[in-house]
């Protein structure tokens, strides 16, 4: 799947759940996932870690849709200009 797609099915499944829970919120979720995904990263199996790294590319792409903003053209800087 393209990371376009992925951004585009994130809106299409949980846009509008999303948006009404507001940015505030998505920011707190993701970085739940994010500390969950640490944890599977320690302590986890390979399906946890997976599992929690969906998460978070999940709320990740709920962030950038909320802010209206393209994952594909945030990824394009490391192809354009890495740091």
């Amino acid at each position: 799947m393209e990371i376009a797609e992925f951004q585009q099915l994130m809106d299409d499944l949980y846009g509008s759940a999303d948006r009404d829970r507001g940015l505030p919120s998505t920011v707190a979720w993701l970085c739940e996932e994010v500390g969950e995904l640490a944890q599977a990263v320690r302590k986890g199996t390979v399906e946890d870690q997976l599992h929690e790294l969906g998460d978070v590319i999940a709320w990740v792409a709920s962030l950038a849709n909320q802010l209206d903003l393209s994952l594909e053209d945030a990824a394009r800087r490391y192809v354009v200009d890495p740091p």
